[in-house]
């Protein structure tokens, strides 16, 4: 059966792995699923997140408000003059002022040269010691902007910390932070678990709207095994019932899957009708061809009795008229010939039945090589067989007519002096015979009609004498009634004609596959 070249022609198709492309629908519509639920959990996250940084930046700003003014209450009850270095580095005991945590930082830096006159980190007991403080943690108070605004500043081993800078009356810098660890280990928090919960919802989602998609396509997977179904159909001869259809509940036009589903069903109806009217015609023109195949035997074996007859008579008859009847035998003989190969296919194509019989292929070939080599005597004939004979079931006559015909077709497409060898033997359950001939070869664009009816080789092939061009579609026809297999490889030099038929019932024929072991490639 022959199918279109679209269908033939390789495909370039992504890997599955590399390209969405190569997904299957179902894979898709989930991954779909997942990116938008993906988008969206991060779009929300991202909001929260802000949003709440926001807020907690704020209320830490409002305490770091609170703090620089108690900063300023407690430095500017020191005694010490505008400018001068205090003479204490260490506050008394008694706690912190009131309102301000733990771990602020609070710095009264001379406005001259940024030196810290007094500061450190308040702890339980208030205490304020600038040699506290590393040199990068000063290093980054005196870089502190003097604005009032509040800043993120990191000071080493103390950690990052939101500070503010300011004058205060004396006119030296207070610099007031608080820690940002609290702060920012709430928003990490946040973020964990809303990346948890975010992840754990894609998991289900991705779970379910795997199971649902799953079930929502199933009509869709109905309807794709009707259509692979149909398609291993054999539509391209004989009569063909074409009963499959998708069930009536995955047609309803109201959705996308029904309406592919009548789709699918209206166009099997035109298909069907198409097939009907097909095999109607092809029943016509065989009964056509067996009929007038019939009909003209009767008046050509008439026309040859008349013209031999004639050539038989007494009364002297001239060269020309002697001439004239022996074309007319001839053509008669040809013609006959014909009605009989369009008999015999008409036969075949209507399906009548066969002998079956046991059939030595071996001593079948030996019979048609002898005949080949009486006709024609200038070629060198060979034969390979096994020592032990190879037997099949089938019609013996017509297997006969399937080695004359591919004997003859090597005499006759090759030039003398050509070596023809046929070779039989068994192989897996099947008989292999091969007819092998050193001619100059079957053109490419040939071979693939080299068994259609009526079908003629080029002046690449001389012939010696006419065809009429079904010898092979014979050969493809008897084999194929025995339910074997014929092809043929052809190179300059070399072509190969093999027959495989099955040793036993039809059920153990070589596959296509195991028929492309079997078969010989030309070299």
């Amino acid at each position: 059966m022959s199918s279109s070249p679209l269908t033939e022609k390789a495909v370039n198709r992504p890997a599955r792995w590399r390209s969405p492309a190569g997904w299957p629908l179902r894979t898709r519509i989930v991954a779909i699923i997942i990116v938008l639920l993906t988008a969206l959990g991060l779009v929300v996250g991202a909001t929260a997140e802000i949003f709440l940084s926001q807020r907690l930046y704020t209320q830490l700003d409002a305490n770091l408000t609170d703090a620089q003014r108690r900063s300023h209450g407690l430095f500017n009850n020191q005694d010490d003059g505008p400018g001068e270095p205090h003479p204490r580095k260490n506050f008394p005991s008694g706690g912190p002022p009131n309102g301000v945590q733990l771990g602020t930082v609070m710095a009264e830096l001379s406005s001259t040269d940024k030196t810290i006159i007094y500061g450190g980190i308040l702890r339980g007991d208030l205490t304020l010691n600038a040699d506290e403080l590393q040199d990068d943690a000063k290093t980054a108070l005196k870089s502190v902007t003097v604005d009032g605004h509040p800043h993120n500043v990191n000071l080493g081993s103390i950690g990052e910390y939101r500070v503010v800078a300011d004058q205060d009356e004396s006119g030296n810098i207070v610099v007031t932070g608080l820690p940002l660890g609290p702060t920012n280990g709430v928003l990490v928090s946040v973020a964990l678990v809303t990346g948890g919960a975010v992840l754990i919802a894609l998991v289900i989602a991705g779970w379910t709207g795997a199971f649902i998609v799953r079930g929502t396509l199933r009509p869709l997977g109905r309807v794709a095994a009707t259509a692979t179904r149909v398609s291993e159909l054999r539509l391209d001869r004989g009569e063909v019932q074409l009963a499959q259809r998708v069930p009536e509940a995955d047609t309803d036009p109201g959705t996308e899957v029904g309406a592919v589903g009548a789709a699918l069903n209206r166009m099997l109806d035109h298909v069907g009708n198409a097939l009907e009217a097909r095999h109607a015609s092809e029943m016509q023109v065989r009964q056509f061809v067996a009929d007038a195949s019939h009909e003209l035997r009767t008046p050509l074996a008439a026309i040859r009795g008349y013209a031999e007859l004639s050539r038989r008579s007494r009364a002297p008859i001239s060269d020309e008229i002697a001439h004239v009847l022996n074309r007319v035998e001839s053509e008669a003989k040809r013609m006959t010939m014909l009605v009989e190969d369009l008999l015999l296919l008409a036969r075949l194509d209507a399906g009548r039945p066969l002998a079956h019989d046991p059939v030595d292929l071996t001593m079948l070939a030996v019979d048609t090589v002898s005949d080949a080599h009486a006709a024609g005597p200038r070629h060198y004939w060979q034969l390979d067989l096994p020592e032990e004979p190879v037997m099949v079931i089938g019609d013996g006559a017509r297997l006969h007519q399937v080695l004359a015909n591919l004997l003859a077709n090597a005499r006759t497409h090759t030039p003398e002096g050509t070596t023809v060898t046929v070779s039989v033997r068994a192989d897996r359950e099947a008989a292999v015979v091969h007819v092998i001939d050193g001619g100059p070869g079957i053109p490419p664009e040939l071979q693939p009609h080299i068994f259609e009816r009526f079908a003629r080789g080029d002046s690449s092939r001389s012939r010696a004498a006419g065809s009429t061009g079904l010898g092979l579609s014979i050969v493809h026809a008897v084999v194929t009634a025995h339910q074997g297999h014929v092809s043929v490889q052809s190179v300059p030099g070399q072509t190969i004609f093999t027959v495989v038929l099955p040793l036993g019932p039809p059920a153990i024929v070589p596959t296509t596959g195991q028929f492309a072991q079997i078969a010989p490639r030309a070299r």
